[in-house]
């Protein structure tokens, strides 16, 4: 096909300074990859605002197009396992850091990461997903691999009013686990409740004894804060739980003892989503779309918006005052 004109959301860092804008590009210009895509829907995370921003240093080579989520249509691909109309989706995988990503109208993509739409899935339910559900479904599966069930006690979801803590709450409620939220802003917490969440925790008013060991409350938990929250959490941890850690919301250190994990058998996960192998990748994606699917996605997708009004979303969501997820409407959807 001819090389389309499109326009896309591209980060530069050069002699005239760090800046993000909507610029009309040629599909010639786009990182290399087996597959084009015509792209339908993208989301915004953290991390998209810390790359549009500056704020961060999220990008490896400039310039580049941010986002690193997109599902759309194939329009051209030269792996035989992609035909022109499927449809598709990519999160991470080197997206608005080493190429470019999800916030163009086209995008092209390797083959190897490229996830066919599973069925249950529309395309706009994945991108309401993103990388906020991947990270949270990927921590659900990581969790059951070494062994957490439902019968070990509650699980507890840090910074529930986040993306990835809304969907978790959502997600391991549909799970069959009985889910904690934990949060600052107990103004959501009937929202929360809404979705799934049998107890709503103010972190402020938690009061972690600071003992190296405490009475267990939680089966395990999802943690997206770091910093005294992990650390408070360890000791209150029932035996062989699991705590999976994706997020540094209140810092990335963090002060703990040896002996949750020697006397109870606590087990820290790390969730790192970006670079996971394909394998874990279709396994995070066929829950998504059947047993662990969230029931409420309409509900936490609480914004839509175009690429020209990206550049208003990022500096609240560093504030700290977005609410659900952000999805981006390209042109083609």
């Amino acid at each position: 096909m001819a090389s389309p004109d499109f326009r896309a959301f591209r980060i530069h860092s050069d002699d005239e300074g760090y800046r993000g804008g909507v610029e009309t590009l040629s599909a010639d210009a786009l990182s290399p990859g087996e597959v084009l895509v015509k792209s339908a829907w993208s989301s915004v995370n953290f991390k998209d605002a810390l790359a549009g921003t500056g704020k961060g240093k999220i990008l490896r080579r400039y310039p580049l197009n941010g986002g690193i989520d997109v599902a759309g249509h194939v329009v051209a691909s030269t792996d035989p396992a992609f035909r022109e109309g499927d449809a598709v989706l990519c999160t991470g995988a080197g997206l608005s850091e080493t190429r470019d990503g999800g916030f163009g109208e086209y995008v092209r993509l390797e083959s190897r990461w490229t996830i066919p739409l599973p069925s249950g899935l529309s395309l706009r339910e994945s991108m309401i997903l993103g990388t906020a559900g991947f990270t949270a479904a990927l921590a659900l599966l990581q969790m059951q691999d070494n062994h957490q069930q439902p019968s070990r006690g509650p699980i507890a979801v840090t910074g529930a009013t986040g993306g990835v803590g809304m969907l978790a709450v959502d997600m391991y409620a549909r799970a069959g686990y009985e889910v904690h939220a934990i949060s600052g802003k107990p103004d959501h917490f009937a929202f929360l409740a809404s979705l799934g969440a049998a107890q709503c925790l103010d972190r402020h008013q938690l009061g972690f004894s600071g003992k190296p060991m405490d009475s267990a409350r939680f089966g395990g938990a999802l943690d997206n804060v770091g910093g005294a929250m992990l650390a408070g959490l360890l000791p209150l941890i029932a035996p062989y739980g699991n705590v999976a850690v994706c997020g540094n919301a209140g810092g990335v250190g963090f002060e703990s003892t040896v002996l949750p994990f020697i006397i109870r058998g606590v087990n820290l996960l790390g969730v790192a989503s970006a670079g996971t192998a394909r394998d874990q990748r279709d396994r995070v994606w066929q829950h998504l779309a059947s047993d662990w699917k969230p029931l409420h996605l309409d509900r936490i997708a609480t914004r839509e918006v175009s690429l020209d009004q990206l550049a208003d979303v990022f500096p609240a969501m560093l504030a700290g005052q977005s609410f659900g997820r952000t999805v981006v409407r390209h042109a083609s959807a």
